[in-house]
């Protein structure tokens, strides 16, 4: 699959022929989630919100809530605690401050117990109140209080005076009290524009006025995240790592796995597929031991990305094929000749379908079965033999291997004649019916035109 697409099938593939190792290892992530619960104690976090009196701009309402985290707030929060071993640097990472709608900061603290979340967060919202108020100026002075409306008593009352001044003056008869009138309107003006100043001055005032919108409540659950996400992320976290690993190594994976492809890296023609029934994994060659138990208890034991095994119809009818495959050579071969089948070492597949090729060619020994090393192919010279055969199981070398057997071959003076490609099917129970007529051996030592079918 190196050059297809990776699609849905092949995930679930995976998750199917892999469910047993994808088990195992969503458990070893479960734990290894719990484990680092363990490492990490749980955390809570409390919340405290500040209300911001009057208007205020957005970027002013960031500007506070960045005053909240700075080290100075932090720094006093941290001295008025009294918290054994923790400093402002330390509480500096465990608290948190945005702006809401409704001009309202919410300030949040993190701690190991609820009690102390809560602490933080309150000590934090009014170290924050106190030090926007001490930045603005305001005090707790009743006459700083009550001096501005008296201010404005006051600018009422000489606005009024003004007025009766302007009304019992000369009506513009002399110069001296047109000069006066316009002294008047000066005067009037000047006190509006300080009123304004004034006014101005006080809505700043009011929005030092910060107020503390109650404790904070005490969280009734563990800050994200909690052991139960880190038990859930760690199992997922494996079962992902393990897909997406699968996935890589069949993209690597250079093996063919069509009879096509496998006759074109050997430089030669198909001369027909056959089927070996399945082995049990106990009955394998390596099939035994403590590993090879493993393998098999987990199911890797089998590749995953091969096709599935289809259901053998019986004995007769894989023999069938592998007389079809010797009509195929016979009709290949000019005269009849003695042919060198080369099985890879390791392919236990293809040993398999060599030894029954074999055995259908009858007590004439036109066949010889020879093991040749992948690694370092290695073929025996020509002698009475005048071409190889090459059987190959599905899907188990790649083309830069098939093409070193090639060339051992024409090493060793020998023309590969043909390919033959061999897959493993799942065995049906055999029907009670005879054996059928044409089931006899069939001999490469005697040339004819009789074909097999399709396979």
């Amino acid at each position: 699959m190196s050059d297809d697409t990776i699609r849905l099938v092949t995930i679930g593939r995976i998750l199917r022929r892999r469910r047993r190792l994808l088990v195992l290892l969503a458990v070893v992530g479960a734990l290894v989630g719990y484990g680092t619960s363990l490492v990490f104690p749980p955390r809570y976090t409390a919340s405290a919100s500040v209300l911001l009196p009057g208007q205020w701009e957005e970027r002013e309402l960031l500007t506070q809530a960045e005053i909240v985290t700075s080290s100075v707030v932090v720094d006093r929060a941290a001295a008025a605690l009294h918290w054994k071993g923790v400093d402002g640097r330390e509480l500096q990472g465990r608290v948190s401050a945005a702006a809401a709608d409704g001009n309202i900061i919410k300030i949040s603290g993190t701690a190991e117990s609820p009690g102390r979340a809560q602490r933080l967060s309150d000590q934090l919202a009014q170290q924050f109140v106190t030090f926007a108020a001490r930045i603005a100026g305001d005090g707790t002075d009743t006459g700083a209080a009550t001096g501005p409306e008296a201010l404005r008593q006051q600018v009422v009352e000489t606005n009024r005076r003004i007025s009766d001044l302007a009304e019992t003056a000369d009506p513009g008869r002399t110069v001296e009290s047109v000069q006066a009138r316009t002294a008047l309107a000066n005067l009037r003006t000047a006190l509006e524009e300080a009123m304004q100043k004034l006014d101005e001055a006080d809505s700043a005032t009011s929005k030092a006025g910060m107020v503390v919108m109650g404790p904070a409540a005490r969280p009734a659950g563990e800050a994200p995240p909690t052991r139960t996400q880190l038990v859930a992320g760690g199992a997922l976290l494996f079962l992902l790592l393990t897909v997406v690993g699968h996935l890589a190594a069949a993209r690597m994976d250079r093996r063919l796995r069509t009879g096509t492809e496998i006759a074109a890296a050997l430089g030669s023609a198909l001369v027909g597929t056959v089927d070996v029934p399945g082995e049990p994994a106990a009955h394998r060659p390596g099939g035994r031991g403590p590993r090879a138990r493993i393998r098999r208890l987990l199911g890797v034991d089998t590749p995953w990305d091969v096709p599935a095994r289809q259901p053998s119809g019986d004995e007769a009818g894989r023999r069938i094929r592998y007389r079809r495959v010797c009509a195929r050579l016979r009709n290949r071969l000019p005269a009849p000749r003695r042919l060198l089948v080369v099985v890879p070492d390791g392919d236990e597949t293809a040993r398999r379908a060599a030894g029954q090729l074999v055995a259908e060619a009858g007590s004439d020994p036109l066949l010889r079965v020879v093991e040749v090393p992948v690694s370092r192919p290695m073929v025996p010279d020509r002698g009475t033999e005048s071409g190889a055969l090459v059987v190959l199981g599905t899907g188990s070398r790649t083309a830069a291997e098939l093409a070193g057997i090639a060339e051992a071959c024409a090493d060793g003076g020998h023309e590969v004649v043909g390919v033959v490609v061999a897959g493993t099917v799942r065995i049906r129970p055999a029907p009670s019916a005879g054996r059928p007529a044409e089931d006899g051996p069939a001999a490469l030592a005697v040339r004819g035109r009789t074909t097999g079918g399709s396979v």
